[in-house]
């Protein structure tokens, strides 16, 4: 890890009410996947996050707005982002939304066949078309009209700008990962093991 994770006990003052409101939102929204150590450091991106805050709270702030403004249906939502982990082959990323796709229903199978970077069969038309821009954004290509007009039919306009928003984040947020080497837990010391609970 290039961010080590920030213990509270050992962060500056001024930092700790970015951190604080950092562990309570993701205490309340983000679950089924481990997210602090057991010291209080926050892991995954939020580490990065809060060890550069100059931009780090632009990050969150956009990665909050992308939770408190979602109205995708949920199966499409993780669709989006294992592809998005998928394309930057971002392990804590596959990590975390391999477990939240699975607990919105995603079938095993879906979920190992789109996090291997594959397209499966058997995705129903909201799940097809959040892979399809997905996988064309997050492969750094330009959004065929066909494949917009498709997202537009499942979504309406407004949802295809959150499903667009939402790979921009999960792009920024596998960079961070990718860049700060950010472990999976039990991998690395000092992680706690993952055993299914919650964070």
């Amino acid at each position: 890890m290039r961010a080590a994770p920030f213990p509270p006990a050992d962060m500056p003052a001024e930092l700790r009410p970015l951190h604080d409101e950092m562990g309570a939102y993701i205490a309340e929204h983000l679950k089924g996947f481990v997210s602090r150590r057991d010291d209080g450091a926050l892991i995954g991106p939020f580490a990065p996050m809060l060890r550069f805050p100059a931009f780090g709270r632009a990050a969150w702030t956009y990665t909050k707005a992308l939770i408190d403004n979602a109205t995708l249906p949920k199966a499409a939502h993780e669709v989006a982002i294992l592809v998005t982990g998928a394309a930057f082959n971002s392990r804590y990323e596959l990590y975390a939304h391999e477990r939240v796709g699975a607990a919105v229903g995603l079938s095993d199978a879906k979920v190992a066949t789109i996090a291997a970077g594959q397209r499966p069969a058997d995705l129903t038309e909201e799940e097809a078309a959040a892979y399809d821009v997905a996988a064309t954004l997050a492969g750094g290509r330009q959004l065929p009209a066909t494949t917009y007009r498709r997202a537009v039919a499942a979504f309406g306009e407004d949802r295809t700008a959150e499903l667009i928003y939402l790979v921009g984040g999960y792009c920024l947020v596998s960079l961070l990962l990718n860049a700060y080497d950010m472990s999976v837990p039990g991998r690395e010391e000092s992680l706690p093991d993952d055993r299914g609970d919650d964070a």
